[in-house]
């Protein structure tokens, strides 16, 4: 019992719940195209069963927010999290594309539900935004280097089964901690989707939030096979993946230092600035060492910069009473952005080329860029989100 009173509200909590529910993700999903593709599948049959974890996740969304409004947020996430192990061991023995489609999704929209919880922990909470996020890098890059032994030496299956683990430490670590998401301010106005989305600002950068999600989220799905193809090893595929994951560590223990002296628009022209890079190098440059490194410079600091750049842009419009729905929905357009280019992306690797596949992100990059430019997002030079 000593114990336990320790390990309420504790940093272990903290670090279990973080590292683990990261650590999971990336067996579960980080190499699903390579999976699926091995299976004998091809790019536009995963690109189906992606983009239906998306359609579930866009339902599911308003209803796991709404069950953490209602009933106590560490019950509720725990048993959706130890649901989803379930479904991956069961995800293991399935060989008919639409079960597939149905179980990858139900994980996703479960994972992808309790995310924004997850995500806003480690600003309510008693510790430094850093000291506790930088475990959810960690455990995605440690889980990326082990998923490529594991493929190779012991079996894809293997990957399904320690995504198992993961979810049931995950738990444990949820268990511990002292509450998932801290009252808001009362309000007269009724909180919902439609009253959030008629906000300045918000329908502008939902169109942002959806092109940003849509071009990044069909790359990390599709970079290990094209790198694969590209006569990488598996093994040294995860590798890769593995040390761009770390790059992320610098951007979320010095997140202090820049996100509370840029202004909105600033920070999000400079991811797009990233994604520009990155695609500009996949379509025109052809060694592949150079690829490498643009993906270890790159590949994770834009999509770690822009989830912070999201709560400080949300924190400036949104007031505080509607900031979860605002989330909530913001997670919901990624959702419904990632549908469309997941379907378009596996199209084009089917009946084109990876060099194509890549140019066409790359154009989408420089609308990117074009919308930051006009979009007059105000900063709240007063407001210190990150501390």
């Amino acid at each position: 019992m000593k114990f336990l009173r320790h390990y309420h509200d504790s940093y272990m909590s903290y670090f279990l719940m973080y590292f683990f529910f990261f650590f999971s993700l990336a067996f579960f999903s980080g190499f699903i195209s390579v999976y699926l593709m091995d299976q004998g599948y091809s790019a536009s049959q995963v690109s189906f069963v992606v983009s239906c974890s998306y359609i579930l996740s866009v339902i599911g969304q308003p209803f796991i927010g709404q069950l953490n409004d209602q009933y106590e947020s560490r019950y509720v996430n725990s048993i959706l999290l130890l649901i989803a192990g379930t479904l991956g061991v069961i995800f293991i023995f399935l060989k008919n594309i639409y079960l597939i489609a149905l179980t990858y999704s139900m994980v996703l929209a479960i994972t992808n539900g309790t995310n924004p919880i997850i995500e806003r922990m480690a600003i309510v909470s008693r510790f430094k935004y850093g000291s506790i996020r930088v475990w959810a890098t960690i455990g995605y890059a440690v889980a990326t280097m082990i998923s490529g032994y594991l493929y190779k030496n012991i079996g894809p299956y293997s990957l399904y089964i320690s995504f198992a683990i993961g979810e049931l430490l995950c738990v444990i670590g949820i268990l511990g901690t002292h509450s998932i998401l801290p009252p808001v301010e009362k309000t007269i106005e009724k909180i919902s989707m439609i009253s959030v989305f008629k906000i300045k600002y918000i329908p502008f950068y939902l169109i942002i939030v959806c092109l940003f999600y849509g071009i990044t989220n069909v790359h990390h799905l599709y970079l290990p096979a094209m790198l694969k193809q590209s006569g990488l090893p598996i093994n040294n595929v995860s590798n890769v993946i593995f040390f761009s994951t770390l790059s992320e560590v610098p951007v979320i223990l010095l997140s202090r230092f820049y996100m509370n002296r840029f202004t909105n628009k600033q920070l999000l022209m400079s991811v797009f600035i990233l994604l520009f890079a990155q695609f500009f190098t996949f379509s025109f440059v052809s060694s592949l060492i150079i690829q490498i490194i643009i993906v270890f410079l790159t590949k994770t600091v834009a999509t770690m910069a822009f989830v912070m750049i999201n709560l400080r842009i949300i924190s400036t419009i949104v007031d505080n009473a509607r900031q979860n729905t605002a989330l909530s929905l913001v997670s919901a357009c990624k959702s419904f952005s990632s549908i469309l280019f997941q379907m378009l992306a596996g199209y084009l690797i089917d009946f084109t080329d990876y060099h194509m596949f890549y140019f066409v992100l790359f154009v989408c990059s420089v609308i990117g860029m074009i919308l930051v430019f006009f979009f007059k997002v105000p900063t709240n030079k007063d407001l210190k989100v990150f501390h």
